[in-house]
């Protein structure tokens, strides 16, 4: 099993191998004590948490750790867990091009060539071209049953924490498995009436950030009578990975990540981020935008400001709303939230 850090990686280069990759997004709860002897105070809780975890044995059962640099608090994490605090894991730090150029498929196919050869090392496999391409098109399937499943989100029979327990699943089972539990969610869903009319009379709202902890605040959504209908999450959103058109193993895995919807982390212009979030709009018919920002979070703070500002130009209202992963819903929160509802209602 191998341990993996937010956000982008190749999921079908571990599973060539024969190794399950289950992500860390933190996880929530009071984990970042120990975290907090070897980080800065204005390091993000989901790498001081992740950390902490890490050291208090909650990643003991994972022989591989990955840590793609997705920021400068992931990367400071790699280095730390490389230099300084040494756990029993292997280490493997992945690095993602910033930006759009013409070299960065050639790049980022490079850097997962060599995340093959460190992968050889660690479990003497060697899976070929031909087990890569079966991995990367099961990969493509799950992500196209995904999709799918974000796109019918409203006419499930869930709520909007349900749903996102169920797609943040991905995070963890086998493709193959997601891909079967999915289908079986899809076919099972049937029209009804009072679900239609319970999901009309509520608020469409999108939401964006990177990762919708507390997970209480989609109950609390829920409660305040409005839906989720789109987002643009990093756990989710924007990891909609489009099938690749490479016959080439390595460039298909990073044209998967490359070509993905805009993502402040992979260092996408802003204007891409803003054109996709009023598409996101018109296509849901959400009313208005939630910004999820986890605390000292640079990538989406740097970006939150032009974001909000073109939003409302375009008739758009959004609102930002700070989280930790240590903290449960404020009563602020939830009244903030209540007054945004109210004004789009």
């Amino acid at each position: 099993m191998a341990a993996v850090f937010p956000i982008h990686y190749p999921r079908s280069l571990l599973r060539a191998f024969g190794i399950l990759p289950v992500e860390v997004w933190g996880p929530p709860g009071p984990y970042s004590g120990r975290g907090a002897e070897h980080l800065q105070s204005y390091v993000c809780s989901i790498v001081g948490n992740a950390l902490g975890f890490l050291l208090s044995g909650g990643l003991d059962l994972a022989d591989i750790l990955i840590v793609p640099h997705t920021c400068d608090s992931l990367q400071g994490l790699g280095s730390l867990l490389v230099d300084f605090v040494t756990p029993r894991q292997e280490v493997i730090p992945l690095y993602l091009p910033r930006g759009e150029s013409s070299c960065s498929a050639d790049f980022l196919a490079e850097e997962l060539r060599d995340t093959y050869r460190r992968l050889e090392g660690i479990t003497s496999g060697s899976p070929s071209g031909q087990d890569l391409m079966e991995c990367v098109r099961r990969e493509e399937e799950a992500d196209e049953i995904l999709a799918e499943l974000c796109l019918r989100r409203t006419s499930l029979l869930a709520d909007n924490a349900a749903f996102y327990r169920f797609i943040r699943s991905r995070e963890y089972l086998p493709a193959e498995t997601f891909t079967e539990l999915a289908a079986r969610v899809l076919s099972d869903s049937v029209p009804n009436d009072d679900a239609a009319t319970d999901s009309m009379s509520r608020t469409p709202v999108l939401l964006s950030g990177i990762v919708p902890e507390p997970m209480p605040l989609l109950d609390t959504i829920t409660d305040l009578g409005a839906t989720v209908v789109a987002d643009d999450l990093g756990c989710c959103g924007r990891r909609l990975y489009r099938p690749g058109s490479s016959d080439d193993p390595f460039h298909r895995m990073a044209e998967r990540i490359l070509n993905g919807p805009p993502d402040p982390t992979r260092g996408s212009p802003i204007d891409e981020r803003i054109d996709h979030l009023r598409r996101l709009v018109d296509r849901s018919g959400a009313r208005g935008v939630v910004f999820l920002t986890v605390k000292f979070c640079e990538p989406e703070l740097f970006d939150l400001p032009d974001l909000q500002k073109s939003l409302g130009e375009a008739g758009i209202p959004s609102i930002a709303i700070e989280t930790d992963l240590a903290e449960s819903v404020s009563h602020r929160t939830r009244t903030r939230i209540d007054a945004f509802l109210e004004m789009i209602g």
